[in-house]
């Protein structure tokens, strides 16, 4: 598993003023989850491939393209504290993606039920000015109840979770579907790891909550 790594926040720099926030993902739950530090930012498309490369196990994908995605769109916001971020679930050493379709979906829960998944998230946060880089990975441990087709069909009718990894909503009713979850880091399982992003924005010298 790739190594954890952050700065020190004794050596923060001090946030200059009008300093952009961006966060490199079109993800629609990303941007809610960083909604809640109260912080402006803007949502920029990354232009990354998320291929997992040869032999590539589902934790070193998240890791790699976290970082990937931030790297990706520094060249147009050099001055920028670039936020980036990507989930792989893992079963057995078997990614998970997205089902993109609700019999992909069913096929997905279906093959999910009883077993224990973890759901591997990776986040950046790039000085684009400095070049430093701070890089985490965050585990969810999940553990899935056993599902029948109708518990299945009953919770893709209600939460069309077709673009979401592991066709689970955990933040809404998908949370009826594990037995159990372990993590120091809730928001990791929804996409982006708000625990571990608030360290490393506070080294980048942001306070968080922000002062008034």
């Amino acid at each position: 598993m790739p190594a954890k790594t952050t700065a020190n926040p004794a050596s923060s720099p001090v946030l200059r003023v009008g300093r952009a926030l961006v966060l490199a993902s079109t993800s629609r739950y990303r941007k809610m989850l960083l909604e809640r530090l109260g912080i402006p930012f803007a949502a920029v498309a990354p232009g990354t491939d998320e291929s997992p490369l040869a032999n590539e196990l589902p934790a070193a994908t998240a890791f790699r393209l976290a970082e990937a995605k931030a790297r990706s769109v520094a060249g147009l916001h050099r001055d920028a504290l670039i936020i980036g971020s990507d989930q792989v679930a893992d079963c057995g050493g078997r990614a998970v993606g997205k089902p993109g379709t609700h019999e992909r979906a069913v096929a997905q829960l279906t093959e999910l039920s009883g077993q224990t998944v973890v759901f591997h998230t990776g986040v950046c946060l790039l000085d684009a000015a400095s070049g430093q880089c701070q890089t985490a990975l965050v585990d969810v441990r999940s553990t899935f109840r056993f599902l029948s087709a109708d518990d299945i069909e009953a919770y893709l009718r209600r939460e069309h979770p077709y673009d979401c990894t592991g066709s689970v909503r955990s933040e809404a009713l998908g949370i009826c579907l594990f037995e159990s979850i372990e993590s120091d880091d809730p928001t990791a399982l929804i996409g982006l790891p708000l625990i571990r992003l608030t360290t490393m924005l506070r080294a980048a010298g942001v306070a968080v909550p922000a002062r008034a």
